[in-house]
């Protein structure tokens, strides 16, 4: 690395299986990304502790502490993303995961190119300031101003509903993180709204009208199956 150059982002993964943790390394590795390992929850924790890595990328099944136990003791002092990498594919688990402070979840077998994609997104998100703190929200073609309540697809004004106002906000609040139906739904209509997943489907639908290109085919407002949504920055 040259004098003042800007160091690699460094990946802590945290993965009982060796081969998978090979696998890791070399593709990290090879897209310019520094890499260290821990074979245990405690280990990771360790590791994190003491030298605060950009982000990390969990395993759920590992031999000592339970990923999901990790990544909540993790939350309390460590302020990197969370990728977690998981045999466990439902539902369920995703929630838990994601409750629990992961900020992404992919299941396993994975794409190394959706893989690479989800870890520049991380990067590229704890890199900016908190969501919230700046008045105008910019992505693209997209902009998105708090303080007027004014939305943009290039020079176009787009109206929205007050629903789908608060909708977006969640979103950008939480940009490039999934947000689970649950989150989205208490923070759009408060907690009496639990259980009304067809409420998230329908204004969903409105969003990506308004805001997609292509609503079938959306690009920015991705639906996590089984899970939830993302809003996905395009730069």
């Amino acid at each position: 690395m040259t004098v003042g150059a800007t160091p690699a982002p460094s990946v802590l993964v945290i993965e009982d299986e060796a081969a998978m943790r090979v696998f890791l390394r070399a593709t990290l590795i090879a897209n310019g990304y520094r890499v260290a390992e821990a074979v245990s929850g405690e280990q990771g924790l360790a590791f994190a502790s003491a030298r605060l890595p950009d982000v990390v990328v969990l395993d759920l099944g590992l031999p000592d502490v339970d990923g999901l136990e990790v990544a909540r003791r993790m939350r309390t002092f460590c302020p990197a993303p969370i990728l977690v990498l998981s045999a466990r594919g439902s539902e369920g688990d995703k929630v838990e995961a994601l409750d629990a402070g992961a900020d992404d979840y992919m299941t396993k077998p994975f794409g190394v190119g959706e893989l690479l994609a989800r870890l520049r997104a991380a990067l590229r998100r704890a890199a900016q300031p908190p969501a919230g703190t700046e008045p105008e929200f910019r992505d693209g073609d997209l902009r998105v101003n708090r303080l007027t309540r004014e939305v943009f697809l290039g020079d176009r004004p787009v109206h929205l509903t007050p629903i789908e106002w608060r909708l977006l906000m969640v979103l950008i609040r939480h940009a490039e993180r999934v947000v689970t139906r649950q989150q989205l739904l208490e923070e759009t209509w408060g907690p009496a709204s639990a259980g009304q997943v067809h409420y998230l489907r329908v204004y969903m639908s409105h969003l990506r009208r308004k805001l997609e290109r292509e609503p079938a085919r959306p690009m920015r407002l991705v639906t996590e199956p089984g899970v939830g949504y993302r809003l996905r920055t395009l730069g």
